[in-house]
């Protein structure tokens, strides 16, 4: 019983996507309302970029070429400092992580070679200390390269998801009703659901 519940409520919930994919296919973009306030305000290279289709892949790719260019492009100038806040700290503490590795690492080979004139020597006596030191080091610097990695693929998330959002429709004229109606001929509940504009 519940399985064939469920099939039918999956049935259902296909049924309607099938469905809205079979509405016409006129772009959101051309039914905005010129005559709206919110989009008087708008420059015309705004308008120009929210009325291209290819604007969100643009923006991405000006990004990925250059972090903080497919902000420019899509008029989002102040998140530039972000993102290059966020990429310059992660390699600030990648080259300060790497540094520090090297000098434990060069402290180590000395004293097994031994050479015991490196900077440690009176604060570090003990060898295995220094591999410590140089695998804490070593796994902050990884860190590092993980976090400019992904703050490098979140600037081009950002440009392209901010660039979709710009194109998104959000006239007043958009309404959602939604009524529940109950028919004492019928067993069960149905759920209409009338989008109107």
């Amino acid at each position: 019983m519940t399985n064939k519940f469920l099939i039918s409520i999956f049935f259902c919930l296909v049924c309607v996507l099938v469905k809205s994919q079979n509405t016409k296919t006129n772009d959101t973009l051309s039914k905005i309302n010129l005559s709206s306030k919110n989009y008087k305000t708008l420059s015309a290279r705004k308008i120009k970029l929210i009325e291209n289709p290819l604007t969100p892949s643009k923006a991405a790719f000006y990004s990925a070429v250059f972090p903080g260019l497919g902000q420019a492009f899509i008029g989002k100038a102040w998140k530039i400092p972000i993102v290059y806040g966020a990429i310059g700290t992660s390699f600030y503490y990648y080259k300060t992580n790497n540094k520090e590795m090297l000098k434990y690492r060069n402290a180590y080979k000395n004293r097994i070679n031994g050479i015991y004139e490196d900077e440690y020597l009176d604060i570090i006596p003990e060898n295995e200390t220094l591999l410590k030191g140089m695998k804490f080091h070593k796994s902050y610097r990884d860190i590092s390269v993980i976090c400019i990695i992904g703050f490098y693929m979140l600037n081009i998330l950002d440009a392209n998801v901010s660039a979709h959002m710009m194109q998104f429709n959000v006239n007043e004229d958009l309404t959602f009703n939604s009524e529940f109606i109950f028919d004492n001929n019928i067993s069960g509940v149905a759920l209409s659901i009338k989008l109107k504009k």
